[in-house]
């Protein structure tokens, strides 16, 4: 048996790309393996929230490539992945994080609204993990990391798209570790509670009199850690999935969700 070494956590002289993350959790994970050695690439969907995440980042002393990228378009996808390999390297690390949400009530909720829901949080992952597959194959190794959600588990009102497409993910997940597993590629999931974030901001906004918005305050107690949780909190997890230690893990989702898939909360 070897002895133990932190290194099994460095991401030294990895290329990773991370989905949308010009700013919110891709740019803390992106973040998070700039500072454990990987080169770091991102897209977004158009030359704006890619600028803007270029400057956050030159902030931020991280250096990185932008591509605009439309992840729920294959054509475009392919020639994302093209580009990064002819400008970086062979993508190691790919983190499906690009999503969206619509709190619309089920019954109210278009079919063209869900299907746009379905196509970027479950169809584009698919797409992208599809493009970067056969460089991770001729490796001989590669991580994937799907941005899932307590919505793999869960249900609530008003997220039926969400909750179909992150649960449709969780499977795609496992089924992307069962088909790949064999080539030294591991596939898990991150499973962030509620996490403060821009978009999730209006969940948290003061009330006129001054209180708490009242999910703000369901949120807090239901969760063991009595808060939302923060970018930061993401970012041990994804470099350990990120890394050679844990290249025995495998199709399994790491919910960070400060217990509250553990707790049935308190007694009113």
């Amino acid at each position: 048996m070897k002895n133990f070494s932190m290194d099994a956590f460095s991401l030294k002289g990895k290329v990773a790309l991370i989905t949308g993350a010009s700013y919110g959790i891709g740019f803390a994970v992106a973040t998070a393996f700039a500072g454990a050695g990987a080169k770091i690439v991102f897209n977004d969907i158009n030359a704006e929230l890619m600028e803007k995440g270029l400057a956050a980042y030159k902030e931020a002393g991280i250096d990185v490539k932008g591509y605009v990228c439309d992840v729920t378009d294959e054509a475009q996808v392919r020639e994302l992945v093209a580009a990064i390999e002819k400008d970086v390297g062979i993508i190691d690390i790919l983190v499906n994080n690009a999503g969206i949400i619509k709190r619309i009530p089920m019954l109210d909720m278009s079919a063209e609204d869900f299907r746009k829901v379905i196509d970027v949080d479950l169809n584009a992952p698919f797409i992208v993990a599809k493009a970067v597959l056969p460089g991770m194959i001729r490796k001989g190794r590669g991580k994937i990391i799907n941005m899932c959600s307590m919505m793999s588990e869960l249900g609530r009102e008003t997220v039926s798209a969400y909750a179909a497409a992150k649960g449709g993910l969780k499977m795609l997940t496992r089924n992307i570790c069962s088909e790949f597993g064999e080539h030294n590629i591991q596939c898990n999931g991150i499973g962030p509670g509620y996490i403060a974030t821009p978009q999730t901001a209006p969940l948290r906004e003061k009330q006129p009199d001054g209180s708490r918005h009242p999910f703000d305050s369901f949120i807090v107690a239901k969760t063991p850690a009595a808060r939302w949780g923060t970018t930061e909190d993401l970012m041990g997890p994804a470099v350990f999935l990120a890394s050679e230690a844990s290249d025995f893990v495998n199709g399994h989702i790491l919910y960070v969700d400060g217990g509250i898939l553990a707790y049935i909360g308190k007694q009113p």
